[in-house]
């Protein structure tokens, strides 16, 4: 039915201009309002002859104000061109009157009567829309829960203002819409999903945000876009308890983190911490230093041939990864702590004042919560305590022993000048003696304390990799190759002054149990994209070291191209990492790719014999039929991939990817394509910007990316072999794209893909 024949057509074509008015009134007053608070920023800028602190005070508020306002114009100006997306109307039980409630990005409140006129998606009444269904209904709030009744629920497409469709419905999302949204290009739907989340992923977005929760969604489920909606979510509902500096996301790399930099402000959403794990390493490390690329390894098993070598490196780094290497690691620190203390007495002169047992107790039983370092600080204030508390008895016997020897002096000196001659050295023996102590007093524990050898996370790491005790117990664990090959690792980069990407949990570790944290750290919810490369111990380890955090897990197995480090199963981070008391949601419904390309994928991935191993559930889109070619020359695919680019330019497809699997493909293809005039950007992994368009990327780089058009430009059997590693490389390569993928073939094609298009 055309739009304009709904019955309440006009109803909603003058909700939305009065929105619309409402909304430019509103922009205009805060304009008003912040070149105001400029002038007078300015102005108090230029008038420095009051001395008082006022005017310094009055800047400091004018300049968090003028931030705030900033901060509102910039959601007015995105909220104008699409205020709301849904409308649900609903009646409380008790209540006489059908509550509108119109559903946005943002909430807009009436300035006469502070209610809202449009109601941000992750209150607790916009619940309604996600997972209520028409009739009876509720939801839960701070009050407790809601019961009521829902009458409507009205979809809206507006664009730039204008109303341009809308739908009734009663679950989530109804196929038309859904199909609209799945037919956008993939430089708009990572900001718009907002208005299609799905009743799974709506849960996870809602989870408690205290119990740690691991999502397990397939290629193409929305993990990254739910990951940074539910933090939006948090955000919101806890804003009086954590600021958004308090939330910290992971991303495996720069470019994904660049790829996703401008969703969180578009959901409303600044200040959140977004880093790599290196990245994170180095700021609690407190120290930047060169780390082996994170792909080093992969890339090395991806072009190794030598079987036996290759089992070797899985074997070694699996081990260094493990709950095991953590558990020598404990063994090893357990040890530098018994030997912390120096075997030496706290004294002055030949005072005990603290025995060595008495010290070494404090250390490993009054303060063991505490980092080395820490426990030290604690230890000084007992000595510097103790000093004092004895200082007055050891000045009093001081003077009651002068007394004493100048009584016998005057009792045995005759001659008046030798008496008082050795009464002034007396005087002035017990006058140094007492300076000393008072000395003592205020420096004695100090000085004790800093002769303490505190060694840095390096060092005690380097004892650690290289010293007798990792050898025994890691040889009860692994092979002696895959020892040899963790220690001529670790040799091999001292002399480059390197460290190995798995060295950084181990570091991060011994950094937290000798020195601490830094009070800068003041995490308190974490969230981990594409987890299933992090290793147990890195999420262990993050876990330990800052305890007061609650954690959102997401990942996919199927993409586990680390997985000689990686997560191998869920319930090994559910039982280690979080000890049984963590919430595992699924999302098998992926929203990316059409029905023809998860069917492949899916195909590809069944040869990984695996009860981890998810098929992905496409929703009902269909599209081109994947295309399989055969070629004589990687130029000849190049040159089929450039007459194809040009056509599908002219369909509107706007972003296209080829994926090779190594970075030496990429950038083979990359010249070729230089050398017939088009421009691709070749994507390394060192990108400090994401640039969406034309690029050609490795398969080990494109996860979490989507494409319009993606090419794959040589799957033979030389190319993808029937191993894991090939089989999750070539499965992130197909999950790419929305909505067309050519593969190609210089020679047969590989196993995996045999008989795929029957």
């Amino acid at each position: 039915m055309p739009i304009f024949n709904h019955p309440d057509y006009k109803e909603e074509v003058n909700f939305l201009n009065f929105i619309l008015d409402f909304l430019k009134k509103y922009h205009r007053s805060l304009q008003e309002r912040k070149t105001r608070i400029t002038h007078e920023l300015s102005a108090g800028a230029g008038n420095s002859s009051d001395d008082s602190s006022d005017p310094y005070i009055s800047m400091i508020i004018n300049t968090q104000l003028s931030d705030t306002l900033e901060e509102k114009l910039q959601k007015i100006e995105h909220a104008k061109e699409k205020p709301y997306f849904a409308r649900v109307d609903f009646t409380e039980d008790g209540a006489v009157n059908r509550e509108k409630l119109y559903i946005g990005k943002m909430s807009v409140l009436d300035d006469k009567n502070y209610k809202p006129i449009i109601i941000d998606w992750r209150a607790p009444v916009a619940n309604l829309y996600y997972e209520g269904r028409l009739g009876r209904a509720h939801y839960e709030c701070p009050d407790g829960t809601i019961y009521g009744e829902i009458f409507l629920k009205r979809q809206y497409t507006i664009d730039d203002g204008n109303l341009i469709d809308m739908f009734d419905i009663d679950i989530t999302t109804n196929d038309e819409f859904l199909q609209a949204f799945l037919g956008a290009n993939a430089d708009n739907r990572l900001k718009d999903i907002v208005s299609t989340i799905q009743v799974e992923q709506n849960r996870i977005i809602r989870a408690d945000m205290w119990k740690p929760l691991i999502v397990q969604g397939v290629a193409g489920s929305g993990k990254t876009t739910i990951a940074l909606h539910r933090i939006a979510y948090l955000i919101y509902n806890y804003d009086k308890d954590f600021v958004p500096e308090n939330y910290m996301i992971i991303a495996p790399n720069k470019l994904f983190l660049n790829y996703i930099s401008d969703v969180l402000p578009e959901l409303g959403v600044n200040r959140v911490k977004q880093t790599t794990f290196e990245e994170f390493a180095f700021e609690v490390l407190e120290k930047k230093f060169k780390i082996m690329d994170v792909n080093h390894r992969l890339s090395t098993l991806v072009n190794l041939n030598d079987e036996k070598t290759k089992n070797t490196i899985i074997e070694a780094s699996k081990f260094k990864t493990s709950k095991y290497f953590m558990d020598i690691l404990d063994m090893y620190l357990k040890q530098v702590e018994e030997n912390f203390i120096p075997n030496k007495d706290f004294k002055i002169g030949r005072i005990d004042i603290y025995k060595y047992d008495e010290i070494n107790s404090l250390f490993l039983n009054n303060y063991n919560d505490l980092p080395f370092a820490k426990r030290l600080n604690e230890i000084k204030k007992n000595l510097h305590n103790r000093i004092n508390f004895k200082k007055d008895e050891l000045i009093d016997n001081l003077n009651r022993i002068c007394d004493k020897q100048i009584a016998q002096i005057k009792a045995n000196n005759s001659d008046i000048i030798e008496r008082q001659k050795l009464i002034t050295e007396t005087i002035n023996k017990r006058d140094d003696l007492i300076f000393k102590v008072n000395e003592f007093a205020k420096k004695g524990a100090n000085t004790f304390v800093k002769s303490i050898e505190i060694k840095t996370p390096f060092e005690l790491y380097d004892q650690f990799i290289l010293g007798e005790l990792f050898k025994t117990e890691a040889l009860k664990h692994i092979s002696v190759d895959a020892y040899n090959y963790i220690i001529e690792c670790y040799i091999e980069n001292k002399k480059s002054k390197m460290y190995d990407y798995e060295d950084l949990a181990p570091l991060l570790y011994i950094k937290y149990k000798v020195l601490g944290l830094s009070e800068k750290i003041k995490v308190k919810h974490i969230v981990i994209d594409e987890a299933q490369d992090f290793s147990v111990l890195q999420l262990f380890i993050l876990k330990r070291i800052i305890k007061d955090s609650s954690f959102t897990i997401l990942g996919d197995l199927n993409q586990g191209i680390h997985y000689y480090r990686g997560v191998r199963s869920w319930d090994e981070i559910q039982n280690i990492v979080f000890d049984g008391a963590s919430q595992y949601l699924t999302l098998e419904q992926t929203y990316r790719t059409s029905i023809e390309i998860m069917d492949v994928a899916n195909k590809v991935i069944s040869h990984i014999k695996d009860s981890q191993i998810q098929l992905g559930k496409p929703v009902i889109r269909h599209g081109e039929k994947v295309r399989i070619t055969e070629v004589n020359s990687l130029n000849d695919a190049v040159d089929d991939i450039v007459t194809h680019i040009d056509r599908f330019k002219s369909e509107g497809m706007k972003t296209f990817a080829i994926i090779g699997k190594t970075l030496d493909e990429c950038k083979e293809i990359h010249k070729l394509l230089k050398k017939k005039g088009y421009e691709f950007n070749l994507i390394t992994g060192n990108e400090k910007e994401y640039s969406a368009g034309f690029i050609v990327v490795p398969s080990y780089l494109s996860k979490g990316l989507e494409f319009d058009v993606v090419f794959i430009p040589n799957a033979n059997k030389e190319n993808y072999k029937s191993n894991e590693l090939d089989i999750k490389l070539l499965y992130v390569a197909l999950t790419r794209p929305l909505h067309k993928l050519y593969i190609y073939s210089q020679g047969e094609v590989c196993d995996m893909l045999k008989n795929v298009e029957e």
